[in-house]
């Protein structure tokens, strides 16, 4: 059967569901990230499947999707937020870990490089004697060019924690969980987004159904319309901003942040669907998108937040 063709506006690609070779020792869980690395290698985290024999939770495919390796089974049941960063001739990987509520950076052979965990040096997770800790949960997490990293504490106290390039605490925005400007709601992806020639942290303010810009120090800046509940970004070198939107499509903003459209939408029972078998799964539709990014020639892979994994390539053609 040929691959079904998805549109948004006047761009089309071609849709390969399960894409990948992957061994019979590993089974996904729910695919909570996707990068592709310097040489066009792709890498895929999820957080492993109860029936799966192997533990790792990082498997790496080939650009033709040929099985490489896999390592990481310390994520197992916490993988979530997933970065693969490019620092000078060298390339890391940076993890959020929801099961042991931590931040992790390797390199790409899993040899931990840094720690990041409870940010106790923040006045908004200070603990104080009359009440509990605040909540920390972080779900995702970006890195400016001169190695700052912000920390998206998504599925915790709202808040974006900043830290410098060696793990050094430096300020937190955010939180409030309302609608106000510079108020966060489940701050669930993080992006520094370069296109307008100048450092912004975009951020995927997922409960408040918004994407929202910051000052590289927390000042809030604006908002994006045109989502749902969006999880996390990529951008390519044309300026094209994609957005995996959990409520079953991926959105294309232009460098304007203008909507290109939805790709791959689906049906509104999402949440009921994204537990079932790979036969309730329709060709050409997302379930749950839940991360993608390009590749070198402007593709686009898809992972999805549904129970048995499913990696999605899109072969632009239009």
């Amino acid at each position: 059967m040929p691959a079904p063709i998805i549109r948004a506006g006047s761009r089309a690609y071609e849709a390969h569901h399960d894409w990948g070779d992957l061994p019979s020792r590993i089974a996904y869980g729910n695919c909570h990230g996707v990068q592709v690395d310097s040489s066009g290698c792709v890498w895929v985290h999820h957080t492993v499947h109860r029936t799966s024999a192997s533990h790792h939770s990082v498997v790496v495919f080939d650009p033709n999707g040929r099985f490489m390796r896999s390592w990481g089974g310390a994520f197992a049941g916490g993988a979530h937020g997933f970065r693969l960063v490019r620092e000078g001739s060298e390339e890391f990987l940076y993890f959020c870990d929801v099961r042991r509520r931590i931040v992790q950076k390797t390199d790409l052979d899993g040899n931990v490089v840094l720690t990041l965990g409870y940010p106790s040096e923040s006045p908004a997770y200070e603990v104080r004697d009359d009440r509990m800790a605040p909540s920390w949960k972080p779900t995702n997490l970006a890195v400016a060019s001169n190695g700052d990293i912000y920390v998206a504490d998504g599925y915790g106290s709202s808040y974006v924690v900043h830290y410098d390039r060696d793990g050094r605490y430096k300020g937190t925005f955010g939180g409030g969980r309302t609608q106000d400007a510079g108020k966060l709601n489940c701050p669930h992806g993080i992006e520094i987004d370069s296109r307008s020639g100048d450092e912004k942290v975009l951020v995927a303010d997922r409960a408040n159904h918004r994407l929202q810009y910051f000052g590289l120090d927390g000042a809030h800046l604006g908002f994006v319309q045109d989502v749902d509940l969006p999880c996390d970004f990529d951008v390519h070198s044309d300026g094209t901003l994609v957005v995996p939107d959990l409520a079953a499509r991926v959105s294309l903003f232009d460098g304007e942040n203008l909507l290109i459209g939805h790709l791959g939408q689906g049906s509104n029972d999402y949440m009921d669907r994204r537990l079932l078998g790979r036969e309730h799964f329709r060709a050409g539709q997302f379930v749950c998108p839940h991360d993608a990014c390009f590749d070198h020639a402007g593709n686009l892979f898809v992972v999805e937040w549904v129970e048995i994994g499913r990696v999605t390539f899109l072969r632009r053609v239009a």
